[in-house]
């Protein structure tokens, strides 16, 4: 078999999954071990699990946390209820939610400050989801689907406004944001743009690789929201599209008559995944790897201040 892959630019990691992570890897130098972080810092194993090793304790809520412990928050964003009940407990917060989530956060609390009935366009369950319902006062209506906005109950009298989870597909999301606007032509709300810029250009780069490959390998965790839409958008461009783990999810048969594979990585997925594919790959025939053009992203997020100083005298 012979095969040429080719590599989606930009793929992997994104400047709120590289600020978060070395929050907790300066956190533990600093601090040392344990750190605690409260759910996982992103949605990805292999990050998770080298963490641990380094010294980082994964818990679910605050209350599991030692009083006065060094303490985590993903790059998710938390519900002003997890701020307090670590404040309660005495922790040393470092917050490692990403700016464009707080961004979410602060247009949803502007809104309802105003006096709107906030539409979180979102879904349910997700740990963003969670935080940003709880970050807003006053009425948040949460909706994932066309559907949903048909069905969606406000007071007729009530001033509407949307904000949107950041790693929604900018498709779907264009189509539920018209969906409102139909249904209430005076509601408020940022442009499509304003999703998260990583999004939109792995979402782009998918795009151009399915112009290009026979099939398509997301690497990713299944349960990370970026990573399944990039495998979603392969197959609505009607190539065969599989989000897996890592190497071992690969199938040998998803490759049978296929002479371009495309590789690219959700934003949580380390750059270390896509190189152990290709190394499989290379077990199974010839490979020939190619890189094709697209966004280079040159964005940095500040640190918590707690750690900027340490951070650059480490430098």
């Amino acid at each position: 078999m012979v095969m040429k892959v080719l590599l989606a630019q930009p793929r992997g990691f994104c400047a709120g999954v590289v600020r978060a992570v070395d929050i907790v890897e300066l956190a533990l130098k600093r601090f040392g071990a344990p750190v605690y972080v409260r759910h996982e810092i992103v949605h990805n194993k292999r990050v998770v699990d080298e963490l641990r090793a380094k010294g980082a304790v994964f818990v679910d809520e605050v209350d599991d946390i030692p009083a006065g412990a060094i303490t985590v928050f993903s790059a998710h964003g938390v519900a002003r209820t997890v701020e307090d009940a670590a404040a309660g407990r005495g922790l040393e917060v470092l917050d490692a939610t990403c700016p464009l989530v707080s961004r979410v956060h602060t247009e949803g609390q502007r809104y309802a400050a105003a006096g709107y009935e906030v539409v979180l366009i979102g879904h349910a369950g997700h740990a963003e989801v969670e935080g940003t319902l709880g970050q807003i006062d006053g009425k948040v209506h949460l909706v994932g689907s066309v559907g949903d906005v048909s069905t969606l109950k406000v007071n007729p009298a009530a001033k509407l406004a949307y904000v949107t989870q950041t790693t929604l597909s900018v498709d779907d999301t264009r189509e539920i944001i018209a969906a409102l606007q139909q249904r209430f032509p005076a509601i408020h709300g940022p442009d499509v743009k304003d999703i998260c810029y990583a999004t939109q250009n792995r979402q782009q780069a998918v795009r151009e690789l399915a112009q290009q490959a026979d099939v398509i390998l997301v690497l990713g965790a299944q349960n990370s929201s970026n990573s399944n839409r990039l495998r979603e958008i392969g197959e609505e461009m009607a190539i065969p599209s599989y989000l897996i783990d890592d190497a071992t999810g690969l199938q040998p048969e998803w490759l049978v008559g296929k002479k371009v594979v495309g590789i690219t990585a959700g934003a949580s997925a380390p750059e270390a995944l896509v190189d152990e594919l290709i190394a499989r790959l290379k077990t199974l025939g010839e490979v020939h790897v190619e890189r094709l053009n697209g966004v280079t992203e040159n964005i940095h997020f500040k640190l918590p201040p707690q750690l900027r100083t340490f951070a650059a005298g480490a430098a």
